[in-house]
């Protein structure tokens, strides 16, 4: 199972929001220009899964966990998002221990103390590595009879984008399905080494450099702690990663997600999860209606989809329950209709793509 645990921003600005700060955009910042906003901020872990209905990856989130920032943490201890997405991960692994996980998250859960966590069985961790990361050689061989410790690691490793930048370093061509689940045909280095930090034990790791040969994408280098997978495997659960934006944005669009009004800190701390969570619940009823077959795509003469989108799914499921509060089957009367069904069917049928 492919999980994706990334942190998300809830704009919502105020001088009453409790647990509330100013967080970076990653989406709207740039090199040159950084976006950033009020809100609170949290961290959600989603399963990546082929659409049910389309061809893209899916991001169906199923925990969350709110980050309060530091100088308001008072009454309990802080927790930071990479103490968020390693106790999500340890969760997963207890409701799920005979299951294969990957946690892939983004460049801002990347960290060592989540990386290389103790956890039984492993779970195999992906995400984007720091070009200026403690990355080393294994040790070499001790002589016999040295006195003094053993040495945790061998020699620095050299920049890895000198190394990927090399004419002479051994590469392959492959083609992957990159962001936005379109197939891409990337230049591909791989090496392993070992992540280190004085506070705990040395890591293998598996670096893959992506490189795009027409030039629109920038050189990014990725690691995974399964020295085992293949870089095709990285890139390919890296780009899964992608789904977990798109959860994002349907969610503002269509779900109501960051225009909640409250101020109480309860309803404050329930309403982004459960907006999350409607994204899951949405999937899982259209595919039961549904009943595994196509899903009545919505078109229109100036704009047509061969595969349907999210709201799609989200009017299938409205469609019943308007039909419920109109419609009722077994009524102790006979039901007055000052239209014909026919008329009130199609009223129903259009209402959820409007809603």
């Amino acid at each position: 199972m492919v999980l994706g645990a990334d942190d998300t921003v809830a704009r919502r600005p105020g001088r009453k929001i409790n647990a509330n700060g100013c967080e970076r955009e990653a989406v709207r910042s740039t090199k040159k220009h950084v976006s950033r906003c009020f809100g609170r901020q949290g961290v959600a872990m989603r399963l990546l899964v082929p659409g049910p209905w389309r061809r893209r990856v899916w991001a169906l989130p199923w925990l969350s966990a709110v980050c309060r920032p530091a100088e308001q943490a008072r009454r309990r201890r802080h927790k930071t998002r990479v103490a968020g997405v390693r106790q999500m991960r340890n969760q997963a692994r207890r409701w799920l221990p005979g299951r294969r996980l990957v946690v892939v998250g983004a460049g801002g859960v990347a960290a060592i103390a989540l990386a290389l966590a103790w956890v039984t069985p492993p779970v195999v961790r992906v995400a984007r590595l720091r070009w200026e990361a403690a990355r080393s050689h294994p040790p070499a061989p001790r002589p016999p009879g040295k006195p003094g410790p053993k040495p945790p690691t061998g020699k620095r490793q050299r920049c890895w984008q000198g190394w990927a930048a090399r004419s002479d370093t051994p590469g392959e061509r492959v083609e992957v399905e990159w962001y936005g689940g379109q197939p891409n045909t990337l230049w591909v280095v791989s090496r392993t080494a070992l992540w280190y930090t004085p506070s705990l034990p040395p890591g293998a790791l598996r670096v893959v450099s992506v490189c795009d040969p027409a030039g629109k994408l920038r050189l990014a280098a990725f690691f995974g702690t399964d020295v085992q997978a293949t870089p095709v495997q990285i890139v390919h659960w890296v780009g899964r990663r992608w789904a977990v934006e798109v959860t994002c944005e349907e969610g503002r669009a269509h779900l109501g997600l960051e225009t909640q009004r409250q101020w109480s800190d309860l309803a404050l701390a329930r309403a982004t999860p459960v907006r999350l969570a409607w994204c899951s619940l949405v999937t899982v009823l259209a595919l039961q209606l549904s009943q595994g077959g196509p899903i009545p795509v919505a078109a229109t003469a100036w704009y047509h989809q061969e595969e349907p989108p999210f709201s799609d799914g989200l009017a299938l499921v409205r469609q019943p329950l308007g039909r419920a509060g109109y419609v009722v089957n077994s009524a102790p009367e006979a039901e007055i209709m000052q239209c014909p069904r026919e008329a009130l069917d199609l009223l129903i049928q259009g209402v959820p793509f409007a809603a």
